[in-house]
């Protein structure tokens, strides 16, 4: 039956994530929001420089940055530090925050509540149906969240934003638009110290919302990690710029990474977000070696 088969499916989603907690071994400070002093670490220590990772990022012509901090070791990794610094717009890796605030206001019951859909012919296929709250983080359902936006508000979009200290809290630009072309902006430091502060459920949010957002980013796991992440793509700039952000947890500690690159060819380069961020992650232990192909 459909409704058996969607709570098996959450059931072993939250099975997975029940192991994986903050341990003592992970700090306690906040990585630095201060976007003029990118390559520091406030009174965790610096943030280092990884020239190394730079041919990983030789694809997109080395125009991108990625922030890493290993929970495991205290570590705190940059590539490209001046960008790490630099506010960018969002675009959809905003979603995370967008589901804590439409959970708290009460638009939204939890992840089995559907939502229809209007009839609106989208680009995309996986748009042109009813969405439930996984279905469309997974999607990335634009028109769902416009929706969203709509119904708080720019007053209590800003007030949240606000509250969270999530960038530079401006709705400018319309409000169902300015997480996409619009005012909203956020460094890839201040995008790692947010993802901290959730994982850590020390956002001002209820703890079973801030649970719940945490299981729908579920990207894939192992047996003895998970990999919670969102993609961005700010598609209607010029030039375009693409986010992965998220972490890998794992037994002794989750490693937080927030990826931002420069999209020269557009979509064409979409790709390059989760590839470059992910070989990062391998380099460092916290995703698994490719298999080799037989």
């Amino acid at each position: 039956m459909p409704g058996i088969t969607r709570i098996a499916r959450m059931a072993v989603a939250l099975a997975l994530a029940i192991p994986f907690a903050p341990t003592a071994a992970e700090p306690l400070a906040e990585p630095p929001g201060n976007a003029a002093s990118p390559a520091r670490g406030g009174d965790s220590g610096e943030w280092r420089e990884r020239p190394d990772w730079a041919a990983l990022f030789a694809p997109v012509g080395g125009r991108g940055t990625i922030a890493v901090l290993d929970g495991r070791s205290s570590e705190r990794w940059v590539f490209g530090a001046a960008r790490a610094g630099e506010r960018r717009l969002p675009a959809s890796t905003f979603k995370i925050p967008h589901l804590l605030f439409v959970l708290d206001a009460g638009l939204a019951r939890d992840e089995f509540q559907v939502f229809p859909w209007d009839g609106t012919r989208h680009p995309i296929a996986a748009w042109n149906r009813d969405q439930d709250l996984r279905a469309s983080l997974r999607h990335s359902t634009v028109w769902l969240y416009q929706r969203f936006a709509r119904e708080l508000g720019s007053a209590r979009e800003r007030a949240y934003l606000e509250r969270i200290g999530y960038g530079n809290a401006d709705v400018a630009g319309g409000v169902d638009r300015f997480w996409l072309d619009g005012g909203l902006a956020i460094s890839p430091l201040e995008q790692v110290a947010f993802l901290r502060r959730l994982y850590r459920n020390e956002l001002p949010f209820a703890v079973e919302h801030q649970r719940l957002v945490k299981d729908l980013m579920i990207v894939e796991a192992g047996r003895d990690w998970i990999l919670r992440a969102k993609t961005g793509w700010a598609a209607r700039l010029d030039p375009q710029h693409g986010w992965w952000v998220g972490w890998v947890e794992r037994p002794e500690g989750a490693v937080f990474f927030a990826l931002n690159i420069d999209l020269p060819r557009g979509g064409e380069d979409i790709g390059q977000r989760e590839a470059i961020a992910r070989a990062v992650l391998r380099s460092l232990g916290a995703l698994p070696k490719e298999q080799a192909t037989p």
